[in-house]
């Protein structure tokens, strides 16, 4: 009797300890934890053209040497976003939203990202009193409209053109706080 009071007690034992070491799981430098961590960060934070966003109507000055603008304008009108009409007496171009263009935030979001793969992580190491770690990781797009979709968009968006490639990667900071790890803003 005494022996398999034991064995139930040692049993009990084993399995508190798995479980209290199971607790702490999701603080650990792992694919999976980065992967769960980014994922989470990117589903509500999508990819934009235009980051701080663009207030409409837009003008710019057609005066020689200023070429100081947005870069991409034009692939907006030819995707229907934006109509663009000149005024040569002032010499001011003038962009303005279509209905269509209003439809879509003014920053002109393309979608967001779905990690793929954890390629390789730095050791968590402490920066400024926190646990840190550098994450490069390859990535898919998804949910992408149907007007960003487009080569001149590719063509006038370099950066768009990345991130929608096949072979799209980036390199994330994460930082590890008492909720598991996290992309600071």
């Amino acid at each position: 009797m005494a022996h398999q009071t034991w064995i139930y007690r040692t049993g009990a034992a084993l399995t508190l300890v798995l479980l209290l070491a199971g607790c702490g799981g999701f603080k650990k430098a792992t694919p999976k934890n980065f992967t769960r961590s980014l994922n989470a960060y990117y589903g509500n934070h999508d990819d934009c053209l235009y980051p701080q966003g663009l207030h409409f109507p837009y003008e710019e000055s057609t005066a020689a040497g200023s070429a100081d603008h947005p870069k991409g304008l034009d692939a907006l009108v030819a995707a229907g976003l934006l109509k663009r009409l000149e005024d040569r007496d002032i010499h001011v171009i003038r962009y303005a939203l279509t209905a269509y263009g209003s439809r879509v935030p003014p920053r002109f979001c393309y979608g967001h990202r779905v990690v793929t793969s954890i390629d390789s992580f730095t050791p968590p190491a402490a920066v400024n009193g926190q646990q840190v770690s550098q994450v490069d990781y390859h990535y898919k797009m998804m949910d992408v409209p149907g007007w960003a979709d487009s080569d001149p968009m590719r063509k006038a968006f370099p950066a768009f053109a990345k991130s929608t490639s096949a072979d799209a990667h980036d390199r994330t900071t994460l930082v590890l706080s008492m909720n598991g790890w996290y992309v600071p803003e």
